[in-house]
């Protein structure tokens, strides 16, 4: 890493945030186009140990660190990211209408905080364009499909909007997620009210049992805000267990940016280390008011080998990282399992010992 912080992030940083991102993805995309292109990417930057490899929600994981959804707007990767030593990869969000987004600029750089505010509205390609871009693609490590309501579509129209997309995405998922809890569509968030959640991870549940290959089981997931209230946040995980939901993802980006100083007024949600205590106490919160029986992914504020530990002994099966590979750069995953290995070696212990042993 390096070479990349005094190098290449330099470079990256020297370019507005989303221009930098769209150069990034366009050398990701060749670079898995070349000839052996993706197997010269895995060796340079995959780090294999059967220490690693796990079963979450009934999916094998060849190792517990995955991208966060946002990352992989389009689905056009998925092919480098899933040969960058990932052990699975989150694409979306999608929507069932093409969105372009919010008007730019719509992120923003913390360098002193380690932190990005995005505001980018679910821009994608819509879910329709998003199997294009998805069909055809080699299967390598498991692929979650992120799923958020479109823009336009009314609030009580929302379970329809999700079932949409999914109906169209569901061939190419490992996983489902429901994304109730981006800060940056508006009234997004009130689907997270209890009655509401219920009827629509119902709706969803039912929709997939319809929808799966025979004997194929589609787990589904639900990202949360770090926002929620205590009683919130207790309402949701009863929720969570009442309709045996497969998993939950925490946390979200935040609206308290408080650790911004004189920017803390700057629209959208916060993510980075800054979020890093807060997504922690609430997946151990959720791991003991579950009582471990609900997997966990932990997401927020990820950097360092030691973060990952301290995720998974809060409670989090699985972890994904975003804005972490920003700051740190191509080589982040494989250091974080690299440490992780070493720390299991050490202390004897396997990934399922280190999974909430702090609780």
């Amino acid at each position: 890493m390096g070479m990349y912080s005094s190098l290449v992030r330099p470079i990256f940083f020297s370019l507005d945030p989303e221009r930098a991102h769209g150069l990034v993805s366009l050398l990701s995309i060749g670079a898995s186009k070349v000839p052996f292109g993706q197997n010269l990417i895995g060796a340079a930057l995959k780090y294999n140990s059967p220490l690693l490899e796990s079963t979450v929600a009934g999916i094998h994981f060849p190792n517990p660190v995955g991208m966060g959804a946002g990352f992989d707007k389009t689905g056009k990767l998925y092919p480098f990211l899933s040969s960058a030593g990932f052990g699975f990869v989150e694409s979306g969000t999608f929507t069932a209408l093409k969105q372009p987004g919010n008007p730019r600029p719509r992120v923003f750089r913390f360098p002193e905080q380690r932190a990005l505010v995005n505001r980018m509205g679910f821009n994608n390609p819509g879910a329709e364009d998003a199997v294009k871009n998805i069909s055809g693609q080699k299967h390598t490590v498991p692929r979650g499909i992120n799923l958020g309501k479109s823009k336009l579509t009314p609030l009580e129209e929302a379970t329809e909007d999700y079932i949409t997309s999914l109906r169209l995405l569901i061939h190419h998922a490992d996983y489902i997620t429901i994304n109730v809890s981006s800060p940056n569509t508006p009234n997004l968030r009130m689907l997270q009210e209890k009655k509401v959640i219920q009827a629509l991870l119902l709706a969803v549940q039912k929709e997939i049992q319809k929808l799966k290959n025979r004997d194929q089981h589609i787990p589904l997931f639900v990202k949360l805000a770090p926002d929620l209230t205590g009683d919130q946040f207790n309402d949701i995980l009863d929720v969570v267990m009442d309709v045996k939901l497969d998993g939950i993802i925490l946390t979200n980006t935040t609206l308290d940016k408080s650790s911004l100083g004189k920017k803390s007024d700057l629209e959208g949600g916060l993510s980075g280390m800054p979020l890093f205590n807060k997504s922690t106490d609430m997946i151990r919160h959720a791991f003991l008011h579950t009582g471990g029986k609900i997997p966990i992914i932990g997401v927020g504020g990820i950097f360092t080998g030691e973060d990952v530990i301290e995720k998974m002994k809060a409670g989090a099966s699985l972890v994904q990282i975003y804005t972490g590979y920003i700051y740190e750069g191509p080589a982040l995953p494989s250091s974080l399992c690299k440490y992780l290995e070493n720390h299991l070696d050490i202390h004897q212990t396997t990934l399922a010992g280190l999974i909430g042993s702090a609780n």
